[in-house]
């Protein structure tokens, strides 16, 4: 007897997703990574299919998905392109922020174009001294009439180059505090990132505040609601997100080498005939297996209304490190042919080791998964 862990609606979703991904993201994937740059028609079509507002609540026009078949479309984005993943990481993290924590101007204002795709929202959070320490972010906000006076730089901006909004956090007066700043706002400067290791196709800018004015109903929240309520909040989406775009990218690192190993001559025979490679391709389904359970326990817990902070986290750890060993182990079975670019392997690995340090670093993780509340089992 068979056993689906999704819904009928989940599945003719994920069916959806994938044929998307197939007939629009495969085909253009190399092509993003190599030029450092998103086709503004893909963009577009990912807002037609509703996905940049996955998580926006259908009155204002979007899917209003549940988050298992959230991270069902981030699996099968991953698969395709992990910069276009990101993409839906990123914007809907904003999404989420301004849903939960927005005022009805805030809402009305950037919630329909974002759910839309007619708006795309960026997370402005790292600084070069402030990355897994969150708290130590020097940017500031001054409190001014009106308003506020943005200064200082983010670093590493996912979508930087191409968002319309951004989520910024600066400190008032010493407090974490968290703003929705227009790009076009005066004072606000973005310069492209190139040449990262992985992830060469989302964008990325450095963002510089010079005297960036913010009105006063631009800020999202309180004051000092910015690390300890609106980031965090956002940020569980963010993990989540990746983790579901970690088993994507396994999911196309197996794919990839079993189809290489059964027609990749060597001695003889092929690939898939010896013993090592066979337990590289045993490793790889396995690994993605259970790490695509661990996501769906974590949207499952979600979808039914419970906490899932360590789900979570545990979910973006396990198949983060799970990631990079199927990434390389898929360019060892390539060979050769796994260094170059006729074989999307090495962008898999190259995006692998990026997936290790976003939203929460490895590191990170382990300091927090063993002490915090609720270490207990959970059922799935």
């Amino acid at each position: 007897m068979s056993i689906t862990f999704f819904s009928r609606q989940q599945e003719l979703d994920r069916l959806r997703f994938r044929a998307f991904v197939d007939r629009v993201v495969c085909p253009a994937a190399s092509v993003i990574d190599r030029e450092e740059h998103t086709p503004e028609e893909i963009i577009q079509a990912m807002g037609g299919e509703a996905f940049l507002g996955a998580l926006a609540p259908t009155s204002v026009g979007g899917a209003g998905m549940d988050w298992v078949t959230f991270g069902i479309l981030n699996e099968e984005l991953g698969r395709g392109c992990s910069s276009l993943r990101s993409l839906v990481t990123v914007h809907s993290m904003v999404i989420g922020g301004l849903t939960r924590w927005g005022t009805d101007h805030q809402k009305r204002s950037f919630l329909e174009p974002l759910a839309r795709g007619r708006m795309l929202g960026a997370f402005a959070l790292t600084e070069d001294t402030a990355g897994s320490d969150a708290s130590a972010i020097v940017a500031q906000a001054v409190p001014v009439s009106g308003g506020f006076v943005l200064r200082g730089s983010k670093r590493w901006i996912t979508y930087g180059q191409r968002a319309d909004l951004f989520l910024v956090f600066a400190k008032v007066e010493g407090q974490n505090t968290a703003f929705l700043v227009r790009a076009d706002s005066a004072g606000l400067r973005r310069t492209k990132v190139r040449g990262l290791l992985g992830l060469r196709g989302s964008m990325a800018a450095d963002l510089d505040f010079e005297d960036c004015f913010v009105p006063s109903e631009q800020k999202l929240g309180g004051v000092a609601f910015g690390n300890s309520l609106v980031a965090s909040s956002c940020l569980e989406y963010g993990r989540y997100s990746v983790a579901w775009g970690c088993v994507g990218v396994a999911q196309a690192c197996f794919e990839a080498s079993l189809a290489y190993a059964k027609e990749r001559c060597q001695f003889g025979k092929t690939l898939d005939q010896f013993q090592l490679v066979r337990r590289m391709l045993s490793d790889m389904r396995t690994n993605v297996h259970a790490a695509r359970l661990m996501c769906l326990h974590a949207g499952a817990l979600k979808d039914a209304g419970n906490l899932a902070l360590v789900e979570i986290s545990m979910a973006k750890y396990f198949s983060s490190v799970g990631l990079v060993r199927s990434a390389n182990d898929a360019v060892q079975i390539h060979g050769a042919h796994g260094c170059g670019e006729s074989y999307p392997v090495q962008r898999y690995l190259r995006d692998a080791k990026v997936m290790e340090i976003i939203e929460g670093s490895t590191q990170i993780h382990q300091l927090s998964i063993g002490v915090s509340p609720g270490g207990e089992a959970t059922s799935p």
